[in-house]
C-alpha cells in the first residue's frame, strides 16, 4: 500500500521537478495479473478478496485506451495484483463461464455474452470496471474510461472500504488527506 502511494508522490514530484532530472535505474514495471472469472473466485474461496472484471469488447476502441493508458501503470498494476482477483472478460466472448455456480454463455441475441448482461443489468455499453465484494456480490459498476490519475482513488475506495463509510463525493474531497495518511 505505501508503495502505492509512494508511486504517486514520486509521480506528482516529478511532473513538478520538470527538466530537472537524474538518471535513475528503473525497475521491472509491474503487470497486472489477469484472471478468468474462475480463477479468480477459486482464489476468492481460498484468500478473500475483491473482485476488479474489467468489462471489455473486442471492437471498443476507449477499451483499448484503458489498457494502453491506465492498466500499463506500475503502480495501478500493483494495486489491483495486491488488493483484487483483476479479471478481464470479454462482454462478447463464446465461452462458456461458470459464476456463482451457474454457467452462462454467449447470448446472440443481444450479442453479448449473459454473464455481461447480468453483471452489467443490461447496460451494454463499455468499457466498465465492476467492483465484486469478498462474497461475490455487486458493489458498484464504473463506466467509461478512466485515465490513470482517476481510476487510482477509485481502486482505494473500494479496496480499502471507504464505500462503506462515505459517498464518493466526499471521498473525493477528502481524497489528498487520505494520500498523506496513508503514507505516515
Amino acid at each position: 500500500m505505501h508503495k502505492f502511494f509512494l508511486s504517486i508522490l514520486l509521480f506528482a514530484l516529478t511532473c513538478t521537478a520538470g527538466a530537472q532530472t537524474t538518471a535513475v535505474a528503473t525497475p521491472t514495471p509491474a503487470t497486472i495479473k489477469w484472471y478468468t472469472i474462475e480463477e479468480a473466485q477459486a482464489l476468492n474461496a481460498k484468500a478473500p478478496r475483491k473482485i476488479f472484471i474489467d468489462m471489455y469488447t473486442d471492437w471498443c476502441g476507449w477499451c483499448k485506451v484503458l489498457d494502453k493508458n491506465t492498466f500499463s501503470q506500475p503502480d495501478i498494476a500493483e494495486y489491483l495484483n495486491t488488493y483484487f482477483y483483476p479479471v478481464k472478460f470479454n462482454a462478447e466472448g463464446k465461452n462458456p463461464a461458470v459464476f456463482k455456480g451457474q454457467t452462462y454463455n454467449f447470448n446472440p441475441q443481444y450479442r453479448s455474452h449473459d454473464l455481461a448482461i447480468n453483471l452489467m443489468q443490461g447496460q451494454l455499453s463499455y468499457p466498465k470496471t465492476l467492483y465484486l465484494d469478498e462474497q461475490l456480490n455487486l458493489i458498484t459498476i464504473v463506466p467509461g474510461y478512466h485515465a490513470p490519475e482517476d481510476m487510482r482513488p477509485i481502486l482505494v475506495f473500494f479496496a480499502q472500504d471507504y464505500y462503506k463509510k462515505i459517498s464518493w463525493e466526499d471521498f473525493s474531497k477528502q481524497w489528498p488527506e487520505i494520500v498523506k495518511a496513508m503514507q505516515k
